[in-house]
């Protein structure tokens, strides 16, 4: 029999809690660690339909990439977070959420969206920033910077990366330069577009980035894009289930399909 900590001790392994930032909330976020589990559904987050969907498919352990909560004063049906809280205990179920950890782990999101920018890898790519340690010694980011096999036009690329992170639709500011040296951050990242620009990066690659970050871009003369906050960051779902099933291959492990890109573009 496996249980919910049993799970959480794998996770934390692969992307451990002490890279998350110390704002965040995560881990063994949801239910009871001695729960025996059968079945596991990923998501990037524990919307009310994934608890639905969740249900329905009789899983008794969701994991997760955003936090359902930061900070909590109370647990109640009387708004949206405590609805989603109560519906989970109420069937037996469990929540893991690895947040900005997973961002910065070796083969987390950065890594996966790097792989997705098109940056090749010869060994590990650039860690976009080298401020954060571990007591181990080993140096994290939430970011990655690396090169294109060839140079390319930003059209063309642009084609290419909104397949390769399934969006309907991608924001940009062409600078006129061929794309080569790129760097990446997954979510939200405008407040790492300046150590993009410490590396020499032609190119930038995010999500949900302000207007003033365009604005900056522009003056500077780097192409600026943003992704989307769910389509650069759901590349990990599979990634971690395919992980689990490898760890655990007596629990099934299962996608959502009741989550999509949010935002739509006309």
């Amino acid at each position: 029999m496996t249980t919910v900590n049993e799970v959480y001790k794998f996770l934390n392994k692969l992307a451990p809690v002490e890279m998350k930032e110390d704002w965040d909330n995560v881990g063994f976020l949801i239910g009871c660690g001695d729960s025996k589990v059968t079945k596991i559904l990923v998501a990037l987050d524990i919307t009310s339909d994934v608890i639905s969907e969740s249900i329905e498919l009789d899983c008794q352990l969701i994991v997760a990439h955003h936090p359902m909560f930061f900070s909590l004063k109370s647990v109640t049906d009387s708004d949206v977070t405590g609805k989603k809280i109560v519906k989970m205990l109420e069937n037996s179920m469990s929540g893991i959420c690895m947040h900005t950890n997973l961002d910065a782990a070796r083969g987390g999101i950065a890594d996966a969206l790097a792989k997705a920018a098109g940056i090749s890898y010869n060994g590990d790519a650039e860690l976009l920033t080298e401020d954060r340690r571990l007591e181990t010694g080993e140096v994290y980011s939430m970011g990655r910077v690396g090169y294109l096999e060839s140079p390319c036009n930003l059209q063309g690329y642009l084609e290419m990366l909104k397949q390769n992170v399934s969006t309907n639709g991608i924001r940009y500011y062409d600078a006129g330069r061929e794309v080569y040296k790129i760097a990446v951050m997954g979510g939200s990242g405008g407040s790492m577009f300046s150590h993009a620009v410490r590396h020499g990066c032609d190119t930038y690659v995010s999500g949900d980035l302000k207007y003033d970050v365009f604005l900056e871009a522009k003056e500077l003369g780097i192409n600026l894009i943003d992704a989307d906050h769910f389509c650069t960051e759901n590349l990990i779902v599979p990634i971690i289930a395919e992980k689990l099933s490898a760890a655990f291959p007596h629990i099934q492990t299962m996608t959502s399909k009741a989550l999509g890109q949010v935002v739509n573009f006309s």
